[in-house]
């Protein structure tokens, strides 16, 4: 990745500050009742689970510190807005649920939060809303790969053999003729200095893969670039794929070498925009019927 510009840093906290404050999370008394952001996005986070959620899976959610969830939480007990009770099977897991006047608040919070984002809106044309949407979609796509991790792991890590068997779940239900586990990549494979094994995190889930393996020398091999249908459409693949090519440079490959299987279209046209050209055969893989090559500067 380059380097970060300081014309960017600027401008992205100067558009932080404008937004926060036009939406007043500023304000102690968010959308006008008594209570701040903080307990009010507990509180949306808590209702959409009817039969509660347990703390450590709203921290993990929300990306909190343990000690200012426990606070919040029983602050919003003693108001009277939420129950917290032990996991009827864990007790270990603290629960969190709302009461009734939980949910009337949140009702009221969905309401006032409406309203005041239709506000907003109206001093916009129908073209110019549509802009905007547009605009914080793109925005939210970009934020989220921003947060995105691409780790580099051990071949036989649990994450890494979970996305493999994610991998090889999805491309079964696509190939016509299914897809045998047998022709994943082995442990030893994509270790060490036979190999290297990545893969994606989003909020500590693994939400994508990719391996490189040495075909012979100066010739590495990528195989099984895998991104989990939530994380789609948000460019992950193609870092996946520029994570596996600084490795090959790393590992003093000249070629990187690829093959798809003929369903899998949008793989084909991501590799051509990606710079890699289609070229005969290089092996027999049975699931393979397009070859793929790039030449990696030095």
């Amino acid at each position: 990745m380059e380097p970060v510009s300081t014309e960017h840093v600027t401008a992205f906290r100067r558009f932080n500050r404008y937004f926060t404050r036009r939406i007043g999370v500023l304000d102690d008394h968010y959308l006008g009742q008594n209570r701040p952001l903080g307990e009010a996005r507990l509180l949306f986070e808590i209702s959409k689970c009817a039969d509660g959620v347990s703390l450590r899976e709203l921290r993990s959610r929300l990306g909190l510190d343990a000690g200012y969830l426990s606070r919040m939480a029983k602050a919003l007990e003693a108001q009277g807005m939420v129950r917290l009770s032990a996991h009827p099977r864990d007790n270990r897991l603290r629960m969190i649920e709302l009461t009734a006047a939980g949910r009337v608040e949140v009702k009221e919070q969905n309401r006032r939060a409406g309203a005041a984002a239709a506000g907003l809106l109206e001093g916009l044309g129908e073209p110019q809303r549509a802009e905007l949407v547009r605009a914080m979609a793109t925005t939210q796509r970009l934020l989220r790969l921003a947060g995105i991790t691409v780790d580099l792991v051990d071949g036989a890590a649990p994450e890494a053999r979970a996305c493999l068997d994610a991998y090889a779940t999805d491309i079964d239900q696509r190939f016509p003729e299914g897809f045998d586990k047998n022709d994943l990549v082995r442990p030893e494979e994509v270790s060490g200095d036979a190999g290297a094994f990545f893969v994606a995190h989003e909020e500590g889930r693994p939400v994508g893969c990719g391996a490189l393996r040495r075909l012979e020398p100066g010739v590495g091999e990528i195989r099984h670039v895998w991104v989990h249908p939530d994380a789609r459409r948000l460019g992950l693949a193609r870092r996946l794929l520029g994570a596996l090519e600084q490795e090959a440079a790393a590992r003093h490959f000249t070629v990187v070498r690829l093959d798809t299987h003929a369903a899998l279209t949008e793989a084909q046209a991501m590799y051509r925009a990606c710079g890699y050209a289609e070229i005969p055969a290089y092996d027999d893989h049975v699931y393979a019927s397009h070859w793929f090559e790039k030449r990696l500067a030095p």
